[in-house]
C-alpha cells in the first residue's frame, strides 16, 4: 500500500475516470456525490477507519459517475486493483478480508436504501446523529442535507425542533 495525503477541497476521483484503488482512509473526511442536473447531490461520507473507493468503478473496471472529494485534509493509504488481486493470488485469505469490506459496503448501502424509502426525513437525521454524532462538526449542513435527501431549510426545522 501507498501513502496519499491530499489537501481539503482536492478530488480523489471524477466522474468518468476508472477507480484503479482502494484506499483506507488513516485521516480525514471526505464525500461521494452525483451530479444531477447540475445539482450535487451527496450519497455518503468517509471517516476515519473506512474503505474508500467507487465499489462499481473499482470492480467493474468502468468509469465512475460520481465524484469523491476531499473535505479535510486527509491521510489515505491506496493499493491498486492490480496489486490488490496479485496479492489475492498469494494470500488466500486477504479475500476474506475484501470480502468482508464488501459486504459491510453493502450492508450501509442497503440500510441506506432503506432509509430513504421508508423513513421520514426527521427519522433520518436522528439516525444519523445516533451513528455519526460528530457529523456537524465535520460537514456542511448543505452537504448533510443533500445526504438526506431534504433541502437545508427542512433540516433547519429538524434541527430546531430537536
Amino acid at each position: 500500500m501507498k501513502q496519499v495525503e491530499i489537501s481539503r477541497n482536492s478530488f480523489l476521483l471524477r466522474e468518468g475516470m476508472v477507480c484503479n484503488n482502494l484506499y483506507f482512509l488513516e485521516k480525514g473526511c471526505l464525500r461521494g456525490y452525483y451530479n444531477l442536473d447540475g445539482k450535487e447531490v451527496t450519497y455518503w461520507f468517509g471517516f476515519e477507519n473506512n474503505f474508500i473507493t467507487s465499489f462499481y468503478s473499482f470492480i467493474s473496471r468502468k468509469p465512475c459517475v460520481e465524484n469523491i472529494q476531499i473535505l479535510e485534509d486527509s491521510t489515505l493509504w491506496g493499493i491498486s486493483f492490480e496489486a490488490l488481486n496479485q496479492l489475492f493470488d498469494i494470500h488466500n485469505d486477504l479475500e476474506r478480508l475484501v470480502r468482508i469490506i464488501n459486504e459491510q459496503y453493502y450492508i450501509r448501502l442497503e440500510e441506506r436504501l432503506m432509509a430513504m424509502q421508508f423513513k421520514t426525513a426527521r427519522e433520518r437525521y436522528e439516525q444519523l446523529m445516533e451513528t455519526s454524532p460528530h457529523i456537524l462538526q465535520r460537514i456542511s449542513l448543505g452537504q448533510i442535507a443533500s445526504y438526506l435527501g431534504i433541502s437545508q431549510e427542512t433540516l433547519s426545522r429538524i434541527r430546531s425542533q430537536a
